[in-house]
């Protein structure tokens, strides 16, 4: 581990600096790196929620979402969300409600985005590079369970099913969370994309599809029976 003195030494008075030096830049990033793994690889295995940021409290897919967080902790996993509002909160609210592990994945971003009051004190972390917390959630989640969402899920969804494909990580479990949602993207990717052949038919069995909290621990349960659980850093 860097000695922290040096990093100290290293670091700006003003991270707002590095803007217009790029080399300073390299420094911020080793420290959010740095900050993540430190925390993160004494937390065990974890398990991933993604999904809306704008879904609200009473919407079915948030009620779902803290469902399924209560589920994945009962069996032994923590959950990992992105830190904010809508599904992350309800992720992070559902491993509250059982006194599970609650990690938050915050970034900074232009319309501020808090940090949801459900996280451990000691396990939020905050992002100022998307491609570092994406490098976090990666290495340190056992599977991801992808729930309705924009653009930020979407791009989550397929980082992960590229890095599985490529071989570039071990393949981990990731369920799609309300088949109706997500249909008409897969349809498209077997109708447009796999005609195509710029995908194999197997790699749409990348994923899982769950309707219920049940399911979604089901999925993961079956992929884990052959393995004994532990982190997979």
């Amino acid at each position: 581990m860097p000695d922290d003195k040096i990093l100290k030494a290293l670091k700006p008075k003003n991270w707002n600096e590095i803007k217009t030096n790029d080399s300073w830049a390299i420094f911020k990033i080793m420290s959010e790196f740095v900050n993540g793994y430190e925390i993160m690889s004494r937390i065990g295995p974890c398990v991933s929620i993604f999904g809306s940021a704008r879904t609200p409290e009473n919407h079915q897919y948030y009620k779902l979402g803290v469902e399924i967080a209560e589920r994945l902790t009962q069996k032994g996993y923590g959950i990992i969300t992105g830190g904010g509002p809508g599904i992350m909160e309800a992720g992070n609210r559902g491993a509250s409600n059982t006194g599970g592990i609650s990690v938050g994945l915050n970034i900074e971003l232009p319309f501020e985005q808090n940090s949801n009051p459900y996280i451990d004190q000691d396990k939020n972390l905050q992002f100022d590079y998307f491609f570092v917390r994406k490098v976090v959630f990666v290495k340190y989640s056992q599977g991801f369970i992808v729930m309705p969402g924009g653009l930020g899920t979407l791009d989550e969804l397929f980082e992960a099913l590229t890095l599985i494909q490529t071989d570039k990580i071990g393949r981990f479990p990731i369920v799609l969370v309300c088949r109706e949602y997500w249909e008409g993207l897969i349809q498209w990717l077997k109708d447009v994309v796999l005609k195509e052949k710029n995908i194999d038919a197997e790699d749409l069995d990348l994923f899982k599809f769950a309707e219920t909290a049940e399911d979604v621990t089901d999925v993961i349960d079956s992929f884990y029976k052959k393995y004994q659980l532990k982190p997979n850093f």
